[in-house]
């Protein structure tokens, strides 16, 4: 049985720096952190994007990237648009004959007074009144 030498390869092992303890050390009194400043004190962690007090960067641009999915109604006054109030069949449609309105609308909200006394002409899902 051949005993081999069981000894650590060279310079894979080293001495634990020992800080603050005394000037002939060499890392004594500041224990090796400099002089004054957060870093040097105890319990020191930067936050992630810190910039020592600036305005990060994260912080400093626009926010972006967020649509809601909820579609808001396009909302008409009939006392202003009085031609709506003259049709027989309120559709989106019929709405989009008698007044300009964008092509991207999805949904139709008529306010104003009198509005709730035209839900029996309104024949489309996309049209709506205001009240109860």
């Amino acid at each position: 049985m051949a005993l081999h030498n069981l000894q650590k390869a060279e310079n894979s092992t080293f001495k634990k720096k020992r800080v603050g303890r005394g000037q002939g050390s060499g890392m004594g009194k500041t224990a090796s952190r400099g002089a004054n400043g957060q870093k040097s004190r105890t319990g020191y962690s930067k936050k992630r994007g810190f910039e020592g007090g600036q305005q990060p960067l994260q912080r400093r641009l626009p926010k972006v990237g967020f649509t809601t999915k909820i579609v808001k109604p396009y909302v008409i006054n009939i006392n202003k648009v009085t031609k709506i109030a003259e049709l027989e069949e309120i559709t989106l449609e019929n709405i989009k004959k008698v007044h300009k309105i964008q092509n991207s609308v999805k949904k139709v909200k008529l306010i104003g007074v009198g509005a709730k006394e035209l839900r029996a002409k309104i024949k489309d899902e996309s049209v709506v009144t205001s009240g109860k």
